[in-house]
């Protein structure tokens, strides 16, 4: 039984979608894909149902009637393959900045080394990243050691987007609650793990910035993150953080 599915969130990714399943499914371990479109004018979901008649079974849509944010995506995603029994459960860019060749590397962290998240880390040996202005690698580099500092966690990439839970980490954490839908959700996600006292593991992955398509970033996603992770911190110290 395979018991690993990646999600997929996606968003006007007509030129990177097909070249991706058909990677993922190229890789020597079965892996599932769970495809959450939101609503794409580009066709996106069209050509993933298209693809579904030659991978049946290993290959799901969920489309959503419209665009509410990575997070929420994500969310929709867990609960999703929470329902179908998966046991280590991915999230992965469409646009090719995670390469799928790294997720045997982040299954066997969790599989065989007792990893409860395994984190594609960009920063855990240097700075591994390709295509990206130095300005925004100083910019995310200094993210990650901003929120190190202010949460605690000994982790050098937490807003890494590449990932992998055992199911029992996401059954934990009540994603109800989950407030942020940007840029710091992936923060709040690590330090929920990290509160629950699960074991954090990054494994070294090279991180390249997309060549088709368009980038979703924004000032208000970083504005998010800043700011959020402070609010998270002092919710701890008091206790009043919602797991």
């Amino acid at each position: 039984m395979v018991d690993g599915i990646i999600i997929v969130p996606t968003y006007n990714e007509i030129e990177n979608i097909e070249k991706l399943i058909r990677e993922i499914f190229s890789q020597p371990r079965e892996f599932h894909i769970l495809v959450v479109d939101d609503n794409s004018p580009d066709g996106t979901a069209s050509r993933v149902r298209t693809l579904q008649a030659e991978f049946p079974e290993k290959l799901f849509i969920e489309e959503r009637t419209g665009k509410t944010g990575l997070g929420t995506a994500y969310i929709h995603g867990f609960k999703w393959a929470l329902a179908h029994s998966y046991d280590f459960i991915f999230e992965m860019d469409a646009d090719f900045s995670h390469n799928p060749e790294d997720l045997v590397r982040l299954y066997n962290t969790c599989r065989r080394e007792g990893a409860d998240l395994a984190i594609g880390s960009r920063y855990v040996t240097g700075v591994n990243v390709i295509n990206w202005p130095m300005n925004r690698v100083l910019l995310s580099w200094l993210a990650s050691k901003y929120v190190r500092f202010i949460t605690g966690m000994d982790i050098h990439d937490t807003t890494a987007g590449f990932v992998c839970y055992r199911r029992e980490v996401l059954e934990r954490i009540d994603l109800k609650k989950i407030q942020f839908v940007g840029y710091a959700f992936q923060i709040e996600m690590k330090f929920k793990t990290y509160l629950l006292n699960y074991n954090l593991k990054e494994v070294p992955v090279i991180f390249t910035d997309r060549t088709r398509g368009t980038s979703k970033m924004s000032g208000s996603i970083i504005y998010e993150a800043v700011f959020g992770v402070i609010k998270m911190k002092v919710k701890s110290l008091f206790n009043r953080i919602k797991l």
